[in-house]
Order: C-alpha cells, then sequence, then structure tokens
C-alpha cells in the first residue's frame, strides 16, 4: 500500500486517504447490492438455491467490514491476516458462485482487494480461484448447453485477462507511490539536514564576523591603549608633556574603543563613520596613529559595506604598522576614488617581512576574508628590510555620466 506521508499536511493526508476509503466502502456496497440483485432476479435456479447464494453474499458484508477493512486499512496490510480475510472470502463466495452464476458479478469487488492485500504471486493465485473456479463448478453441477459453457468460460477468461492486467497496472502503480513516498521522505529529511547545517553556517559565520569586529576594533584599541601605557611609563621621568599629549591620546582611544564596543552591541556603523565620511574617519583614524592621509579621485558618498571594509582594513594596516615596524617608523595612508573601484594603500617604511613565510594570528587572514566579502581584493606587498605595504581594492558602482 501507499505510505501516508507525514509533515506539515499530516492530518490532512490522513483525512484524504479516510475519504477515498470510504469511496471503496461504497464501490463495494453497490457491487454486492447489484449481484444480489441479479441473483433474486434470476430464474434459475429455483428461489431456495438463490436465498442459500443470497445469505452467502450477504455473510461477506459483515466479513468485510469487521475483518476485512482493517486488514486492507494497514499500512502496508498484515500479509498473513489479509491470506486468512480473503481465503474467508473466497469460501463465502464460491459455493454462491457455482450455484448461480450471476453470482460471479462479485469478483469485480474481491478482485482488487487481492492485489490490495497481498503479494503478486499469492494475488494471481487467489484472482485465479475467483474467476475459474466458480464457472468449472457451476458447469460440472448445472450440466448447461454448451453454447452457455462457452460464453461463461468466455466470460470467466476475459475476467482473469483483465484482473491480471489491472492488478500489475495496480501494483506498479503502489510501487511508484512507495518509492516517490520514500523520496519525500528523503527529501524532508534532507531539508531538515540542510535546514540544520543552514543554522550552523550561519552561527558560524556570524562567529567569525564578530572575530574580525572585535580584533579590528576592540583587541586593537587595547593594543594601542598598552603601547601608550608603557609610552607614558618611559615619558614620566624625563618628558612630562609627551607624556600628558599620550596621556589625552590613552583617554581618546579609551572613549573610541567604548563607542566602538556600543556600535558592535547595537549592530550600527563603524564608530568612526558615524556622521562623517570615509577621508574624515581614516583622518580621525590616522591621527591616533601618527600617520599621514593623502585622498585622490572625485570623492562621493558611497554604500556602506566598502567604507567599512576599508575602515576596518586601515585599521587593521595601521596597528600591525606600528605593532611591527615601531613607533618611530613613517607610515602613509592613500585613499584613492576611481571611476568604479576604491582602493586603499598603507605604507610603512619598517624593517618588512617575507610574506611567503608562516605567520600566526588572524589580521591578514581577517583582512582579505572582509574584501573578498564584497568582491575586492587584498594584497600584502613587503620583504626584508624594505617596509610594508598593504593595498585593499574593491569595485563599488561606477559613477553615471552626465550627459552634455
Amino acid at each position: 500500500m501507499t505510505e501516508r506521508i507525514a509533515g506539515p499536511g499530516g492530518a490532512k493526508s490522513a483525512d484524504a486517504w479516510d475519504r477515498s476509503f470510504r469511496l471503496w466502502d461504497s464501490y463495494f456496497a453497490i457491487v454486492c447490492v447489484a449481484t444480489l440483485v441479479f441473483v433474486l432476479g434470476t430464474g434459475h435456479p429455483g428461489w431456495r438455491l438463490r436465498l442459500v447464494s443470497a445469505a452467502l453474499l450477504v455473510a461477506l458484508i459483515p466479513w468485510y467490514v469487521v475483518v476485512g477493512r482493517p486488514v486492507l486499512g494497514g499500512d502496508p496490510p498484515d500479509e498473513r491476516r489479509a491470506l486468512g480475510y480473503l481465503a474467508g472470502a473466497i469460501v463465502l463466495f464460491l459455493p454462491s458462485g457455482i450455484l448461480v452464476g450471476e453470482t460471479r458479478l462479485m469478483a469485480f469487488a474481491l478482485v482488487p482487494q487481492c492485489f490490495m492485500a497481498l503479494r503478486l504471486r499469492w494475488a494471481l493465485v487467489a484472482v485465479t480461484v475467483i474467476n475459474i473456479v466458480p464457472v468449472v463448478g457451476w458447469a460440472l453441477l448445472w450440466w448447461p448447453s454448451g453454447q452457455d459453457v462457452f460464453f461463461n468460460s468466455l466470460f470467466g477468461v476475459v475476467t482473469l485477462v483483465f484482473a491480471v492486467a489491472f492488478g500489475n497496472w495496480t501494483i506498479r502503480i503502489i510501487e511508484q507511490s512507495q518509492e516517490r513516498a520514500e523520496l519525500i521522505a528523503e527529501l524532508d529529511a534532507s531539508r531538515h539536514e540542510l535546514s540544520r547545517l543552514s543554522s550552523a553556517h550561519g552561527a558560524l559565520a556570524e562567529r567569525e564576523r564578530l572575530s574580525r569586529e572585535i580584533h579590528d576594533t576592540l583587541a586593537q584599541g587595547f593594543t594601542s591603549l598598552l603601547m601608550l601605557v608603557q609610552a607614558v611609563e618611559a615619558e614620566l621621568d624625563h618628558d612630562i608633556p609627551q607624556a600628558r599629549r599620550h596621556l589625552s591620546l590613552m583617554a581618546e582611544t579609551a572613549r573610541q574603543n567604548l563607542a566602538e564596543a556600543r556600535a558592535l552591541v547595537a549592530g550600527g556603523a563603524p564608530a568612526d563613520l558615524e556622521g562623517a565620511s570615509l577621508p574624515d574617519a581614516l583622518r580621525r583614524l590616522a591621527a591616533r596613529h601618527e600617520a599621514t592621509v593623502d585622498v585622490t579621485g572625485p570623492v562621493r558618498a558611497l554604500p556602506a559595506g566598502p567604507e567599512v571594509v576599508v575602515l576596518r582594513s586601515c585599521q587593521e594596516a595601521l596597528a600591525n604598522a606600528r605593532k611591527h615596524a615601531g613607533s618611530s617608523s613613517t607610515i602613509a595612508v592613500v585613499l584613492t576614488y576611481a571611476h568604479d573601484s576604491l582602493t586603499l594603500s598603507v605604507q610603512d617604511d619598517g624593517p618588512g617581512f617575507d610574506p611567503a613565510a608562516p605567520a600566526g594570528g588572524y589580521g591578514l587572514t581577517g583582512l582579505r576574508a572582509r574584501a573578498a566579502e564584497v568582491g575586492g581584493r587584498a594584497r600584502v606587498r613587503s620583504a626584508p628590510g624594505e617596509g610594508t605595504t598593504v593595498t585593499v581594492c574593491l569595485p563599488v558602482l561606477p559613477v553615471p555620466r552626465s550627459d552634455s
């Protein structure tokens, strides 16, 4: 039997199955009543034998309701119980079919049940018995004319062939339905697994995003604070004005870190970009690292994505420059607005390094990941003794040309 698929429409599917089975009940009742009408209305044999045949047919009704319907309603039907039910139905049907030829009309209700409840081999045996045995028994009991035997035998063979063809078609439909049910179940399981993996991937992506944000904002700010603390400790004994300037820079850095933390929690734009253009934000950022900023090209408002990537990349590059090149190195930031791109370059004259050498940390990896998220690329050019240049190039919407 076909499986009844559960899911969002599980209850609806069960109702549809119940309604379809009620149609089958109606079909069984119509065939049974029609057969009784034919049996009672025929002129041969006598009325006593016709009443016996009708009584056997009537006995099929409670047998179907009490035993057959629960068996046929199984999903799939229990084959042992189905064999018992159909054996009982055939025992009630065969004597009636042998006594009164018109009883064979009942085969139209019994044959489909064989294919519904049994495997093909057993179903073919049962169908053959239902279609052939009543004709043979009827002919041996009443010895009718040769013409009647011929037509009844022909009717029995035709109904047998039809039953076999119909049964094979029914079983193929059932098998296809089972395959589709299994496929739907697999697809449903795959959908749930995909949903789970998507949720897990989303959580991982969010963790990576937060890691980058924290690394490029709070972690860099705290690193700057530590460096300033060390500078102040070294300056307190001999350069009070410079120490005070660094203390003021520490306070500014702490305020900036607090603003970044609030922006991170609120999910808003970086604090440096609040109410300011990208060049202004880069200038404020560069001032905290004692770097110069040069802006080329026509400055224009851009989507938030590229501007955030440029700002965070600049933060990372400046922090790395001060950390590895030292406080005495010169750092230059160049922001270039082109027709369809935005380029950031951060260059220092520090000791440099070998970019091919294995390196720990998250900075450069996160910088490249940020650029890739908006379709851009990040390059690091450096060599021992030759300083370092970090370049980030991002695609942006081209400037619309005005018609002259």
